[in-house]
């Protein structure tokens, strides 16, 4: 039995020969997954992704990697770079084909009222052809006496109805205003009707555990929302360091990532008023914040501290650094 899955028929050639090389690496050391986590310090699950081409590793678990197989980072370095800068060009265009895919359940929706009218149709032309159409010989009114249609007579009976039809209606709304003033007499609150949940609860895709403020606080890999769901908005460089906003218009959510990290290092993230739980990096590889909902790419901010007491932040409308 082979000891690798195939990998996913839609990878970027890029990316699929990346992976490719880091399972050559990992054969080659004759370590296991597990081992290769434990000595990277990137999670089994984490390798597993990397390895299968479901995610793209980091630079510093490419970096650790080197280092345990005894690789040249140089080369390894290049290959992650051409394949991180394709991994991108994939988002870009999930990106547009799930906007696609809501525009076109959208039209279909509309299409569910019915066709347009026929511009031929005279039941569209003229909406009081039809009414004229059903009447029986009956119920149409004889021309007035005394002088042919359209005559004074004719007119003063069109304001006799008019005038007629609107006493009527409001008859009709001041009975109504009586009986809804009788009804509430009791000053009991009435309960409002509850939406129904399957109107307002949002269709997720398949792997993805939440979205919008059920995702606060949640880590953005475990409830599936990278992969290809995930766009990187915005960057700063903040010393030595890159500091980036993570956003997942599928999650409804953003998180921080510090790339370049040092132990010590601090990073958030937040939107507006809401700010999420900070991190502090306690290795030299990539950390990330837990997730917090936001309305879009652009109101996300996320900002780091470095040890050495450098400060910036990357929003998608504005960067900062020092």
């Amino acid at each position: 039995m082979p000891r690798w899955k195939a990998l996913p028929e839609e990878l970027d050639p890029q990316v699929r020969e990346f992976a490719s090389q880091l399972r050559r690496l990992v054969d080659r050391s004759g370590l296991s997954v597990a081992a290769v986590a434990d000595r990277t310090g990137y999670s089994k699950t984490s390798w597993e992704r990397y390895l299968g081409g479901r995610l793209l590793a980091p630079k510093s678990a490419v970096l650790a990697l080197a280092e345990v197989t005894g690789t040249n980072a140089v080369h390894l370095t290049t290959m992650w770079e051409l394949a991180e800068r394709a991994w991108s060009r994939s988002e870009q265009r999930h990106d547009r084909t799930m906007e696609d895919i809501r525009v076109a359940r959208a039209r279909a929706a509309l299409g569910e009222f019915g066709p347009p009218r026929a511009p031929g149709d005279a039941r569209a032309q003229s909406p009081s052809a039809g009414l004229t159409a059903k009447r029986s010989p009956r119920q149409q009114a004889p021309p007035p006496r005394g002088g042919p249609p359209g005559g004074a007579g004719d007119r003063r009976r069109r304001i006799v109805m008019f005038l007629a039809g609107v006493v009527g209606a409001l008859l009709v709304i001041t009975a109504a205003v009586l009986l809804t003033d009788l009804g509430g007499s009791d000053d009991k609150p009435r309960a409002k009707p509850s939406p129904s949940p399957s109107s307002s609860a949002p269709v997720l895709p398949a792997g993805v555990k939440c979205a919008g403020a059920s995702c606060t606080g949640q880590d953005p890999e475990a409830m599936g929302c990278t992969d290809k769901l995930v766009t990187t908005v915005a960057g700063a460089k903040v010393g030595v360091s890159v500091v980036e906003v993570r956003y997942s218009k599928t999650c409804g959510a953003a998180w921080a990532r510090l790339k370049q990290v040092a132990p010590g290092d601090r990073l958030q993230i937040s939107a507006g008023s809401a700010t999420g739980e900070s991190v502090v990096a306690d290795a030299y590889r990539d950390t990330y914040t837990k997730m917090l909902a936001v309305d879009g790419p652009a109101a996300a901010k996320a900002c780091a501290t470095l040890k050495s007491g450098k400060h910036g932040c990357a929003a998608k409308t504005a960067t900062t650094g020092q």
